[in-house]
């Protein structure tokens, strides 16, 4: 199981770019562009960034667990 994130549809009318979703969230535009194309793995301080982008939301609504067979990625 991996840890998958809502939060690229739930910024849509809140954040009009990556940047400044990346700004929100105190982490880096690369970082949050690598988790959007699934290159990357959400870890702790993307969590924490998404819950400060978003602290209306609680963490279920935020991240999700997904098989990893279902997101066309090779097990590690």
């Amino acid at each position: 199981m991996i840890i998958k994130t809502r939060i690229f549809d739930l910024c849509n009318g809140r954040y009009s770019n990556l940047s400044e979703l990346a700004q929100a969230m105190g982490i880096s535009v690369s970082q949050i562009y690598r988790v959007r194309e699934g290159k990357r793995h959400i870890n702790q301080k993307f969590i924490i960034g998404a819950i400060k982008a978003f602290p209306e939301y609680k963490l279920d609504d935020l991240f999700y667990f997904a098989s990893e067979l279902t997101t066309g990625t090779p097990s590690h």
